[in-house]
């Protein structure tokens, strides 16, 4: 894993000045503390941080081919180079290295932009072709691998692997997205492909673009690849089939010629990952495999997490953490370089470093409840579908939306009591049912939060939009293939695998995720609901997937949340929060009325709601305004 950027003007034939190439390398120098490499020409520049894995002596990027008409700067790691490198080499290849990187340019030599199709890992690269005169740019298939860019005010085109890499040059404009900013207090993170500044977007994953010298117009990123939107035939042994597909992309990812080892909380996904690594390292006569795991108080998994790596022949590395999740706001905006609002990216941080204090790459269980269907949210969504099937719309829409409106809201009552979210999915057809399950903060209360003006710049803005859109691409059919399908395209590279990136490469620690294989990802979508989801209980097959290989009260039990609960803590300090909230870096920007927000901390106080999330990002919100020096200094809200 490393840090990629480059600047690439398709007309002037001008060299970028190294400084320029030197200030976005050092901006995301975390990325990658083994070796600094630079390359400049006319048109072009590159930048590459390396965290060295695979060919440690030779692997060096920039990486050219033998007659330096192509260059190439790659993030992340191709699990099947070795099978492409004996494909290619049958064509008449010659490799210098056995780094996979020398395997993205002989491909292109060979594949051009089919190259991406045959790639299975986790990647983001940029690939110059001199003698084409076209810069090439592609994403992993799931988004695991950042790629940002922005076009700058003379023309050049920027990329880099952070924000933070594009922010390092001075003529990047600063101008805030308010639509991004709305996204944000809805979701708790930004979709693809905006970011919270204007000019700066995200490459999609799945996504590749090819730009070319001498072309004035800005292509458009074109996908290469989508998840299935419809059920493919299930197999007769459904478990079984995973099994040999995981246990497949597990022992693709442990190529390493560093330190390895894996995250290992109590739950089923990432000790899937560790049982069946463990298992390989053994099979191939290696050390133990070691295991971490970080405990809380209130979230402490540490027991269950020992119970496994004792079964599967682990080596366990435990700490107990503690954290002051207000400091921890502050410290996110350096991280993530932009408001980041899922507060499990405060644990995530701490096994991180635990991790990197022994192993260089760890593998971990992202993506499980993503492809299996183990998210709450799969289960009342399914259920809800099943009710709203039998409710006529115009009785849906009008008196069990009226219903829900006048609902109290009860946070702190019973779950059995709290009816209003499941009134008000009845009450809205499907797609718009399932992103209520998953907003953090309805419209009315966010505008309620707004001043007139920034209200007005999000005027007909909808965060529903994007959920409408894919759910609207799968088979009407099947409400849990499109509500995973959705989350592939929002959740997952929005949040998810942006808070791993982040936080790994934070300490310089490699983070994979054998269950974000394509294979394994394209399977658990294709299956029957009834595989995944049966009987109230989610991620069905991969139970009995790994049924004698774990204890069954892990197999069965209920999962325990990777997180402190804010809300008691929040209360405690609601002071601090409010003097935080209401300090010049939040109302100096002229987004949020004072009043609004005041009555926000006082009402999770006096605990007539708990309104921990919403604070907890808009105290993210303030850290990333404070270290902008304000919109008025440091970035303005830009012109819609």
């Amino acid at each position: 894993m490393c840090g990629i950027g480059g600047l690439f003007h398709p007309v002037s034939p001008g060299i970028p000045p190294e400084a320029r190439l030197r200030a976005m390398a050092a901006a995301m120098a975390h990325r990658g503390p083994d070796g600094t490499g630079l390359h400049a020409e006319p048109h072009l520049g590159f930048c590459h941080l390396r965290l060295a894995i695979v060919d440690v002596a030779g692997g060096a990027q920039p990486m050219f081919t033998e007659d330096s008409t192509i260059c190439v700067v790659f993030n992340g790691e191709i699990y099947n180079h070795e099978r492409l490198r004996a494909e290619l080499a049958a064509q008449g290849a010659r490799f210098r290295t056995r780094s996979d990187t020398e395997v993205l340019l002989e491909g292109w030599r060979r594949w051009g932009t089919g190259l991406t199709a045959r790639l299975q890992g986790m990647f983001a690269f940029a690939l110059w072709d001199g003698a084409r005169g076209e810069l090439f740019l592609a994403r992993d298939r799931l988004g695991e691998k950042p790629l940002h860019y922005t076009w700058l005010p003379d023309g050049s085109f920027a990329f880099a692997s952070e924000i933070g890499g594009l922010t390092a040059l001075p003529e990047t404009p600063r101008g805030l997205d308010a639509a991004a900013l709305d996204d944000f207090l809805a979701l708790g993170y930004i979709p693809d492909p905006a970011t919270i500044h204007a000019a700066i977007r995200r490459l999609p994953a799945a996504h590749q673009m090819l730009l070319r010298r001498g072309e004035t117009v800005r292509p458009q990123p074109l996908p290469y690849w989508a998840p299935p939107t419809h059920l493919a035939d299930a197999p007769a042994d459904a478990p079984a089939e995973l099994r040999r597909l995981l246990d497949a992309a597990v022992r693709d990812q442990l190529m390493s010629d560093v330190p390895l080892g894996a995250f290992l909380s109590g739950g089923l996904d990432s000790a899937s990952v560790v049982a069946l690594a463990a298992a390989a390292r053994a099979e191939a006569g290696g050390p133990p495999l070691d295991a971490f795991t970080i405990g809380f108080a209130g979230a402490d998994e540490r027991p269950m997490a020992a119970e496994v790596a004792a079964r599967v022949g682990a080596a366990h590395h435990t700490e107990e953490g503690t954290t002051d999740y207000i400091a921890a706001a502050r410290d996110i905006a350096a991280i993530f370089g932009e408001p980041f609002g899922d507060h499990s990216a405060v644990p995530t941080l701490a096994v991180c470093r635990l991790a990197r204090r022994h192993v260089t790459v760890a593998l971990s269980g992202d993506g499980g409840d993503e492809v299996f269907a183990g998210y709450r949210r799969h289960r009342f969504h399914s259920l809800v579908e099943a009710v709203r099937a039998h409710i006529p719309a115009r009785l849906r829409r009008g008196v069990i939306g009226r219903l829900a409106a006048i609902y109290p809201r009860l946070e702190r009552a019973p779950r059995w009591l709290r009816a209003r979210t499941t009134l008000t999915e009845i009450s809205l057809d499907s797609a718009l049912g399932y992103y209520a399950t998953a907003c953090k903060m309805d419209a009315a209360r966010r505008r309620a939060l707004y001043t007139p003006a920034f209200r007005a710049s999000v005027e007909g803005h909808d965060p529903a939009a994007r959920f409408v859109a894919a759910i609207g691409r799968c088979d009407p059919d099947q409400p849990l293939l499109a509500a995973q399908y959705a989350d592939l395209h929002t959740y997952l590279p929005g949040d998810i695998l942006v808070k791993t990136d982040r936080s790994a490469m934070a300490v310089s620690l490699e983070l994979r995720a054998p269950m974000l294989d394509h294979r394994v990802v394209a399977f658990g979508l294709g299956l029957p609901a009834r595989e995944k989801l049966r009987q109230g209980v989610g991620k069905h097959v991969l139970r009995r997937a790994m049924a004698g290989r774990l204890p069954e009260a892990l197999l069965w039990g209920r999962k325990q949340g990777f997180a402190d609960d804010l809300a008691a803590g929040f209360r405690a300090r609601a002071a601090e929060i409010a003097a935080r909230l209401s300090g010049p870096a939040m109302l100096d920007a002229g987004l949020f009325d004072r009043a609004a927000l005041g009555a926000l901390v006082a009402e999770h106080a006096a605990g007539r709601a708990n309104n921990a999330q919403i604070l907890w990002q808009l105290l993210v919100l303030e850290g990333w305004l404070a270290r902008q020096g304000g919109l008025r200094e440091g970035c303005r809200l830009a012109a819609a």
